[in-house]
């Protein structure tokens, strides 16, 4: 089983609240998806280290706040380590090409977005009323593992 950090990147713009979403760009999986900033969790890598990586890698922007980071607990004895924190929200997937549970954690982040990085592309700025109406309109375009947590945020949204 995979297991993946996801950021859901968010900001106030001209038009309310905006998040980040970029273009995956993995030719092996045959097609193009829009989908939310995020990957895998490397080995005994903690989990917001892993968001703040891939975050950084595939769009350029530095993490500036977790919502709930200041919560985080962590125990340790002198063989192990052990993180516990609330997400914002979890996935797993219950059929499909790949077997996969993830994180998606709020965050602010700053700095410029890269025209490409890390397995994606054409990271931008979107308002979540372009976002609602685009997801209604063609859920197709949107990786098959963000569709659930996109709805979720929106259902959910109350700004930063």
């Amino acid at each position: 089983m995979h297991v993946n950090a996801r950021a859901i990147i968010e900001r106030q713009g001209p038009s309310g609240t905006e998040i980040v979403l970029q273009v995956r760009n993995k030719p092996v999986e045959g097609r193009t998806w829009i989908e939310l900033p995020g990957g895998r969790v490397e080995e005994f890598e903690g989990l917001l280290n892993a968001v703040r990586r891939e975050v950084l890698e595939e769009t350029g922007l530095k993490i500036t706040k977790i919502e709930g980071e200041l919560q985080r607990e962590v125990a340790q004895t002198e063989t192990t380590e052990v993180e516990c924190l609330q997400p914002f929200a979890v996935y797993q997937t219950l059929h499909g090409p790949v077997d996969s549970m993830g994180i998606y954690f709020r965050c602010q982040g700053q700095g410029e977005l890269l025209p490409k990085g890390d397995d994606a592309e054409n990271a931008r700025w979107v308002s979540v009323i372009q976002v609602a109406a685009w997801l209604e309109k063609s859920p197709d375009e949107f990786f098959w593992i963000d569709r659930a947590a996109l709805a979720y945020y929106l259902n959910r949204n109350q700004g930063i």
